[in-house]
C-alpha cells in the first residue's frame, strides 16, 4: 500500500469512529434520564461529529478531491457498507442509558490516547485537529467521570453500570484494532504508534475505573467481536446508517 493510501485508511477508520459515535450520542437527545444529560450528550455528539468532518476533509484532500460540504457528505453517508472502517463498539445500538454511559467513558478514554498519538503528526492538519480535539475531550472525560463517581457509589446504580460493562467490554478489542495500512502510517510519522498498543493501557484504565477485572484477558490479536481489521460490519450497522441517512434520502440536496 502506498504512503498516501496507508494514511488514508488510518484517517478513514478514525473519522468513521468519530462519526458514528457522534451520531449515537445525538440519539439520546430528548430521551436521556434528565435534561442535563440531553444537553451534555448533544454537546459531546456535536464535538465528535465536528472531529469526523475535519478528518473526512483530510481524507478527501488525500484523494485529490476538494473537501466541499457535498463531498464530505458523500464520503460520510454515501459509501457501501463494506467501505466503512468503524469499530463495532460505535456501531452498537442500545436503548440502555447505562450501556451508553459506559461506552461513552470507554470510548473517550481510548480517544484521548488516540489523539495524543497524532498530536505530533507529520500531517500538519492532523496535528492541528488533534490540538483542538484534545481540549474538547477533556470536557468529555470529566462529564463521564463525574456521573460514574456518583452512580458507582449507589448499590442499585452500581449493579446496572457493571452489567452494562459486561455487555460492552467484548467490543473493546475491536476499538483498538488497526485498519489496513496503519503500520505504514506509523512509519511515515502520521501517527506516533500502533492503535493495538493502546489496548493494554485502556483495559487497565477500565479495570481501575470500574473496580473490577471485567475487561481482563481481552487481546488485540483475537478481537472478540470479529472486526477483521475493521472491514466487517456488525448487525447494528445497516439500521443505524439507515436512520443517519433519513434526511438525505428525503432531500438529496441537504447538507450535513
Amino acid at each position: 500500500m502506498s504512503e498516501q493510501g496507508a494514511i488514508r485508511e488510518f484517517l478513514l477508520a478514525f473519522a468513521d469512529d468519530e462519526h458514528l459515535m457522534g451520531q449515537q450520542h445525538t440519539e439520546w437527545i430528548g430521551v436521556a434520564p434528565f435534561l442535563e444529560e440531553d444537553l451534555a450528550f448533544s454537546s459531546i455528539g456535536q464535538d465528535e461529529l465536528g472531529h469526523a468532518a475535519m478528518l473526512y476533509e483530510l481524507v478527501l484532500e488525500l484523494d485529490g478531491i476538494e473537501p466541499t460540504d457535498t463531498a464530505v457528505d458523500l464520503l460520510a453517508f454515501g459509501r457501501p457498507s463494506h467501505a466503512y472502517r468503524c469499530c463495532h463498539l460505535v456501531e452498537y445500538v442500545t436503548e440502555d442509558w447505562a450501556e451508553a454511559l459506559v461506552r461513552h467513558w470507554i470510548y473517550d478514554a481510548f480517544e484521548e490516547k488516540r489523539w495524543h498519538l497524532v498530536a505530533g503528526s507529520s500531517v500538519p492538519k492532523l496535528a492541528a485537529i488533534a490540538g483542538k480535539a484534545l481540549q474538547e475531550e477533556a470536557f468529555h472525560r470529566r462529564h463521564a467521570d463525574a456521573l460514574l463517581d456518583k452512580l458507582l457509589e449507589a448499590p442499585q446504580a452500581r449493579k446496572r453500570i457493571l452489567d452494562a460493562l459486561e455487555a460492552v467490554a467484548p467490543m473493546v478489542p475491536g476499538l483498538c484494532e488497526a485498519a489496513a495500512g496503519e503500520a505504514r502510517a506509523v512509519a511515515e510519522g502520521a501517527t506516533a504508534g500502533a492503535t493495538a498498543d493502546l489496548l493494554e493501557p485502556l483495559v487497565r484504565a477500565i479495570d481501575e475505573r470500574f473496580g473490577r477485572s471485567t475487561a481482563a484477558g481481552l487481546t488485540a490479536d483475537d478481537p472478540a467481536d470479529g472486526q477483521a481489521r475493521r472491514t466487517r460490519r456488525s448487525g447494528s450497522f445497516e439500521p443505524l446508517m439507515a436512520r443517519m441517512r433519513e434526511v438525505l434520502d428525503f432531500d438529496p440536496e441537504a447538507v450535513w
